[in-house]
């Protein structure tokens, strides 16, 4: 790959990540401190808008940029359309209106994720090992978008609205920028239409593997106490008066960078079952970390907590998705990774915005005050009782560490 493409796909995996990054972390906070009458309900309804895009999404790449548009044209077209959506955010003040926004935008950007994706593999020879080096862009742009949150203390001072237009001018600069990107023609010009195939539901087959069902339905259900971490960690850490929460949340970023780095190391040695284990019991220990941290003797808690954000999503997610791709074979790989996605970051989540919401909201203890404490030990255990019964019910005796590692 010459270098001018390389730091093209770099430049795009940056503004796509400190696009979102900017808005999305501090975004519970936002819905209930910058708009009125809001209550905990209502922060969950806003990160809903993910699972919804997260569903529609294979729609809108799979019919498409699959079969009509070239992928840099659409990812421009959206993102532009998109820096209005986001400045426009930044003005409203009633949830109504922001909500209906928020949707709209998230409806557009969640199929850029895999648009980024799609380019960016059709330049490379090898993406095995030249994907990385370019993905590892856009985590430093979710970082730097944090650190700058917290550097400008914009929680602090409740101008949170300024991260949406700080979001709606990266948005509009990789919007322009992606016309200039190389050029990425639909590859199933002219085929059918399949619905299957677009939802990954091709793949569907593979849950008759009892081991990959188990590893299927535990995905789905770790995603319930994922969710919590999303909705409510910024407004959590704001609320305890920890200072640039959004910037000390980026560790945990940090820390996926890292990890990321040594799964194939630990990979050989521990194997699909184990690693798929850490993962859940990363996030239990998480919860229970931040069900007893504070920001004086036990901020180390919370710390921690964030940072291990890097065994929670690296060890469970990225280890999912190798074990996927090779349980899948080569004949549904795409559909298999759809299948998947739609599972998680579709049902999954949409089930655990939808849960933890109310049960944050049984928990405050008056207008800005919650028992934190019995909220976190809520999806610790949650995610506890997964990882018992995955570890109980998966068999799976070809998941060895070195099956794993030489597919």
């Amino acid at each position: 790959m010459r270098l001018t493409t390389r730091l093209q796909l770099s430049f795009m995996m940056f503004l796509e990540f400190f696009t979102w990054g900017a808005w999305f972390v501090t975004l519970g906070t936002f819905v209930l401190h910058n708009l009125q009458n809001t209550t905990d309900n209502n922060v969950s309804t806003a990160f809903l808008t993910q699972s919804y895009g997260a569903i529609i999404a294979p729609f809108i790449v799979g019919i498409l940029a699959d079969r009509f548009f070239s992928a840099q044209i659409m990812l421009g077209i959206i993102h532009l359309a998109g820096a209005v959506l986001l400045w426009c955010c930044g003005n409203m003040t009633d949830f109504g209106p922001f909500y209906g926004l928020i949707l709209a935008y998230m409806i557009l950007y969640m199929p850029t994720l895999a648009l980024v994706n799609s380019i960016s593999f059709r330049q490379m020879a090898d993406p095995s090992k030249d994907f990385s080096v370019i993905r590892v862009f856009g985590t430093a742009g979710w970082i730097i978008a944090g650190l700058i949150i917290g550097k400008l203390g914009w929680e602090q001072s409740n101008m949170l609205q300024l991260t949406f237009k700080m979001a709606a001018v990266s948005s509009l600069i990789l919007g322009l920028f992606s016309f200039t990107l190389p050029k990425t023609p639909p590859l199933k010009k002219g085929s059918r239409i399949d619905i299957k195939e677009i939802l990954g539901l091709d793949a569907i087959g593979m849950l008759k593997d009892p081991s990959y069902r188990v590893f299927f339905i535990s995905s789905i259900l770790i995603c319930i106490p994922l969710a919590f971490y999303y909705n409510f960690t910024n407004p959590f850490l704001n609320e305890i008066h920890l200072e640039a929460a959004a910037a000390k949340q980026s560790l945990g970023q940090v820390s996926e960078v890292l990890f990321m780095l040594i799964i194939p190391f630990l990979f050989r040695r521990l194997g699909v079952k184990w690693m798929l284990g850490i993962g859940m019991l990363a996030w239990g220990i998480r919860y229970l970390l931040f069900a007893n941290g504070d920001i004086d003797a036990n901020l180390w808690m919370l710390l921690v907590g964030i940072l291990l954000h890097g065994v929670c999503y690296d060890f469970f997610f990225v280890t999912g998705q190798i074990y996927t791709d090779r349980k899948a074979g080569e004949k549904f790989k795409s559909s298999a990774q759809g299948f998947v996605t739609l599972a998680t970051y579709g049902v999954g989540m949409l089930i655990g915005f939808l849960l933890s919401g109310p049960i944050v909201e049984k928990y405050r203890t008056g207008p800005d005050s919650h028992d934190w404490h019995a909220i976190w030990l809520i999806p610790a255990g949650i995610a506890v009782a997964v990882l018992v019964l995955f570890l109980i019910a998966f068999k799976d005796k070809s998941s060895d560490s070195s099956a794993a590692i030489n597919h």
